[in-house]
This record gives C-alpha cells, sequence and structure tokens, in this order.
C-alpha cells in the first residue's frame, strides 16, 4: 500500500477521533462545575495551614496551663515540640498567598505569631507559679486570642474564595461547553476539506528527501534535498542539506591535525619545568608531563594504579588537593610553605613541592577531572629556612644583653644606686616599657622558631576549664581596669576539663583576650565563652571593638602581619603563634568578625586534647 493510499485511508480514522474528542470535550467539561474543588487548591491549602496554627497555638496555651498547674516540665516539652510545627505551617501561608488582603492578613499573624512567642519565652522565664499565673493573664493570653483571631480571619477569607471561584467555576464550564461543542463541529468540516488537499502537496517534497537519504546512505557525499517552500518538509530537507554539508567537511578533515593538536598540548606541559598531574573524578591519572615522570616516576602505560607506586606522604597530598577540586570547592592554592612535600631520589637531596590544583570541566560544566601542578619550591623553602635561623639567633643572641639592660633601669629606677628626680624616673620608667616591650617581640621570635623548626614540645595534662580561663583573664585584668573595659566568662557544664598544654594554651586565650582589650573602646566587654562543639572544645573570645574588615581577616594570622592602624608595641607574631600552637594540639583557629560590631575569636581543641 502507498503512502498515498495510507493517507487517504487515515482520514476515517482522523473523523472517528475527531468525534470522540468532541464527546469527551463535552462530558470532560461538564464536570469541571462539579470538580472545582481542584481548581481551589491554593485556598484549601491555607485553609489547612490556618486550622494547623489554630491548633498550634491552643496546645501552647494547654502548655502555658500545664506550668501554671504545676507541670512545668510537661508544659516546657509540649510548646517546645508545637513551635517548629506551627513555623512551618506558617510559611506554607506566607508563600500561598493567593486573594486580596489576605497578605496584611498574613502579615498580622506573622507580627501576632511573633508577639505571642516573645510573651510566651517572657513567661517562661517566670519561676513563681503566682508571677506566672498573673504574667500568663496580662500578656500571654490577650496575644494568644490575638494570633488566633488573625488564623481566624485568613481562614474566613480563604472560605469565602472558594465559596466564590465555586460559583463561578461552574458559570464558566457551561459556556466552554458550548464553545466546545461549536468548535468540534467546524473542526470536523474543514478537516475533511483540508487534508484531502494537504496529503496531495504533502508527498511531493517527501519524494524527494527520500530518495536524497538513499542516495546518501550509498555514501553519494553530493547528495542534497531541492525543495521549495517555508513548511517543516522544507526545513527538513534544509537540515539534512546542512548535515550533509557537515559531513563532508568532516570526512575531508585530516585526522593527522588532531594528531598534531594532541602532540602541541603535550608538548607545551612537558616543557614546564615543575611536575604537572591530570587525575580524573576517580582519582586515575589521565596525563602527565616529563618533570612528573622524572621526579615521581610515573608513567600512563604501566597501567593500573599508578599514584600506588609513588611515595605515601606525596600520595596523600595528591589526593587530598584532588579531593578538593573535585569536590566542587574550586581551585586549590596553598596558605604557605608548610605545605611542601618533601620528594627524594634527586641528585642534590631532594626536592620540596608545593601543590596547586584547578578544575577540568566537561562539556555541561561540571568538573570530571583536576590538574595539579607541584611547585617546585626548595631553593625558596631553604632562603625561608635561613631566614628562620637567623631571626632565632639574633632573638637569642638579643636575650643576654637584653636582660642586663632590664635589670640596670630597673634598679636606677628603684634608687638603689641613688636618688633620681621626677623627670629622670619619667625617662627610665618609658625606656623600661620599651624594654619590656622589646622583650614581648624577642619571646615570640623563640617561639616562632621552636615552633617552625619542629621543636616545639607540649606537655599535655588534665585542666580544669575554669581555672584555664581564669589564669588567662587574670593576666589581663590589670590593662583591662586601666582602659575601662570588662571581662567575662561562661562555661558550659559538659566540658569541665581539657587536655592541653596549660602553658601554651595560657599563652593563646592571653593573646586573643590582650587583643580584644587593645581594640575595645572604654565601657566595652572582653568575654570568654567555652562549649561544645561535636567532638571538639569551642573557645570563643568575643570583643565589643571596631572589628576587622574582610580583606583583611584572611592577612591577620600571617607572620609579621600588622594590620593598618593597629596599635604599636607588636611584631605582628602574636596570632600566628596562636594559630600554630593550636594546630599543635589538633584544632582550628579562626576569626569572624563585622566592622562596627566587633569581633569573634575562636579555636577548636579534639576532646580528647590529643594532636
Amino acid at each position: 500500500m502507498t503512502l498515498r493510499s495510507r493517507l487517504l485511508l487515515a482520514q476515517a480514522p482522523l473523523v472517528l477521533a475527531l468525534l470522540l474528542l468532541g464527546a469527551l470535550a463535552v462530558i470532560t467539561l461538564a464536570r469541571v462545575g462539579r470538580s472545582g474543588q481542584q481548581v481551589l487548591e491554593d485556598n484549601y491549602r491555607s485553609v489547612l495551614a490556618t486550622q494547623r496554627i489554630t491548633e498550634q497555638l491552643e496546645r501552647m496555651d494547654s502548655a502555658a496551663l500545664f506550668i501554671i498547674a504545676g507541670e512545668r516540665e510537661r508544659g516546657v516539652a509540649q510548646q517546645a515540640s508545637q513551635r517548629p510545627t506551627l513555623e512551618s505551617e506558617l510559611a506554607i501561608q506566607q508563600g500561598n498567598i493567593t486573594e486580596p488582603g489576605e497578605a496584611d492578613a498574613t502579615r498580622r499573624l506573622h507580627a501576632a505569631w511573633g508577639k505571642y512567642q516573645t510573651a510566651f519565652d517572657a513567661f517562661l522565664q517566670e519561676r513563681d507559679p503566682e508571677a506566672s499565673r498573673a504574667r500568663y493573664f496580662a500578656s500571654l493570653s490577650p496575644a494568644f486570642q490575638e494570633a488566633k483571631a488573625a488564623a481566624s480571619a485568613i481562614l474566613a477569607l480563604n472560605q469565602d474564595a472558594m465559596v466564590r471561584k465555586s460559583d463561578r467555576l461552574r458559570h464558566q464550564s457551561e459556556q466552554v461547553n458550548t464553545l466546545m461543542a461549536l468548535s468540534v463541529m467546524a473542526a470536523l468540516g474543514f478537516g475533511l476539506f483540508f487534508t484531502t488537499s494537504l496529503v496531495q502537496r504533502a508527498l511531493r517534497p517527501v519524494s524527494v528527501l527520500s530518495q536524497a537519504v538513499r542516495r546518501l546512505g550509498q555514501g553519494d557525499g553530493e547528495a542534497r534535498a531541492v525543495v521549495e517552500g517555508r513548511d517543516e518538509i522544507a526545513q527538513l530537507a534544509r537540515d539534512f542539506n546542512t548535515m550533509a554539508e557537515r559531513l563532508g567537511q568532516y570526512r575531508r578533515s585530516s585526522l593527522g591535525e588532531l594528531l598534531q593538536a594532541q602532540a602541541v598540548s603535550q608538548a607545551a606541559i612537558d616543557s614546564l619545568p615543575d611536575p604537572v598531574l591530570v587525575l580524573g573524578a576517580d582519582g586515575g591519572l589521565l596525563n602527565v608531563n616529563a618533570a612528573a615522570e622524572e621526579v615521581l616516576r610515573l608513567r600512563l602505560d604501566e597501567g593500573g594504579d599508578a599514584l600506588g607506586r609513588v611515595e605515601p606522604e606525596v600520595r596523600a597530598v595528591l589526593e587530598r588537593v584532588r579531593a578538593h577540586v573535585v569536590g566542587g570547592r574550586g581551585a586549590y592554592q596553598p596558605r604557605g610553605y608548610e605545605e611542601a612535600v618533601r620528594v627524594e631520589g634527586s641528585p642534590d637531596g631532594g626536592r620540596w613541592l608545593l601543590p596547586r590544583g584547578s578544575p577540568v570541566h566537561g562539556e555541561m560544566g561540571d568538573v570530571v577531572g583536576a590538574t595539579l601542578i607541584l611547585q617546585d619550591v626548595t631553593r625558596l623553602r631553604r632562603f625561608d629556612e635561613l631566614k628562620n635561623d637567623l631571626v632565632a639567633t639574633v632573638a637569642h643572641e638579643f636575650r643576654t644583653p637584653l636582660t642586663s639592660l632590664r635589670m640596670a633601669i630597673h634598679l636606677v629606677a628603684e634608687g638603689v644606686v641613688g636618688q633620681v628626680t621626677e623627670k629622670q624616673a619619667d625617662l627610665l620608667f618609658a625606656a623600661r616599657e620599651d624594654c619590656e616591650r622589646l622583650q614581648g617581640i624577642v619571646d615570640d621570635l623563640l617561639d616562632l622558631s621552636r615552633i617552625q623548626s619542629g621543636q616545639l614540645q607540649l606537655d599535655v595534662r588534665e585542666v580544669r576549664t575554669e581555672e584555664l580561663l581564669e589564669h588567662a583573664l587574670a593576666a589581663q585584668r590589670t590593662v583591662a581596669e586601666d582602659r575601662g573595659v570588662r571581662l567575662s566568662q561562661s562555661l558550659a557544664h559538659d566540658v569541665e576539663t581539657v587536655r592541653v598544654d596549660p602553658e601554651r594554651l595560657q599563652l593563646v586565650l592571653g593573646n586573643l583576650v590582650g587583643n580584644g582589650v587593645k581594640h575595645t573602646p572604654r565601657d566595652g566587654e572582653v568575654s570568654v565563652h567555652v562549649m561544645r562543639d561535636g567532638s571538639h572544645v569551642r573557645f570563643e573570645v568575643r570583643d565589643t571593638g571596631e572589628g576587622i574588615p574582610a580583606q583583611e581577616q584572611a592577612r591577620i594570622f600571617e607572620k609579621f602581619y600588622r594590620a593598618p592602624g593597629a596599635p604599636s608595641g607588636g611584631a605582628g607574631l602574636g596570632l600566628s603563634i596562636a594559630r600554630d600552637i593550636v594546630q599543635a594540639h589538633g584544632g582550628e583557629l579562626g576569626v569572624v568578625s563585622t566592622p562596627g560590631q566587633g569581633s569573634t575569636f575562636w579555636f577548636t581543641l579534639p576532646q580528647s586534647g590529643e594532636a
């Protein structure tokens, strides 16, 4: 049977389908008026939400009555369990505003709920039964009635809207029924007339396109479909011609060009002096350059787990950087030379390689791998070590004469070697303060030297947390009183003791508290808080000072860095040393600050206190 005959024969099912469609449409539209409740889904959701809000409010009111009746624990537990559910239902209502005036009613409900929560929180603060009963009738019960009335207003508004919409939908369905019946009859007449003529016109371009497809399938790359017009078949013919043209261009392209481009790319990464590796999302080795083959002894043709042949320490670094990049956290940038890893085997005694990583994106923009560059920082690290040795030597040599100078100034200032005038005493006092400040800088330099050389030894033992805080605050209390700054502390009941090196940790707390006192204006406050944070203990030092700009927060932990406008007297080492001590305990140190709203320096320690 030809395509012409099949298309003509298809008219009978078309007519039957149109008749069935018309009948089905009339029946379906007749039911629209009876199923108007489905259209009112939005109002029904609001009705359910406000009903549940009312129920939760009544249960909270019952909880308040339990508390007044003396069953405080039951009442507190019941009101606490109702708040999340009520918040959830209120969020549903806020996202389902469909009627005029419903937004204002919802805002009144939200405000009434907030007022009721505030009143309830104040009610919970009362411990005396008589005071609780008085507060309930004075503030809590009126707030409850106000919130309940606001919910009832929304409920009534949506119920009225449901009635109006139901009537309107029923009227519209009757009109649609009539219109649909007329449309079906018109479609039947026009369909029978135009289908026959369209079949005749459609067959000619289809035949031309079919012949062109057959020729292309037989290997004729010059086959084209010439079809005039702007209809779908003409557009299909033009798309076919475009496909045939591009297919011909692809066949004429040279595979050698692709190989040459690959060779140029490989030569580019081979020219880099630093090892370069390309790893897949699953950790498989995709490509390496010549430097990586030489330094890490990696080869793509070895197969299997190529990274398994790398030294364990280097493999751990590569896996950490790969996981960072593939995990969607962007490019990996090292924080300093301390992240460099040593690779043995070179003639000059080994190399120090600093890892960097960048993502490899797929066609859909997702991360499909990571490019790792191991920068050779051997010389830079040696220069850094020489600098640290020089700083340590100079600081150590300063210590003895500085001690003698401090003692001499102290003896003269105290009049041991003779009476001094008032002006001489002022000069000696200033000199003694400068010596003390210089002694602090020397001590910081020596601590920094011990930390960087790996000689920092921790004397970890069980210490009472409260005693630790008291010693740290006591050391800063005189300075705080002189500056008019209040010191306070709070300690959670489940962190009575910690396993730390008390001397080192007091140095950390003293530095953080001292910095807070320096940057807090008169009548401000510096507070220390200790709490449990999962498997760690979290220390927080909060101040009410001027805060730290965002661009400075990333740099204040660098060695010798001093923020613009910072008080004079230090070398910019305190926070760097504090971070190293915390990390030596196995914890982390950071800061949260907003300019004008103070700063919170925090650090965490493992629960066991082990580094």
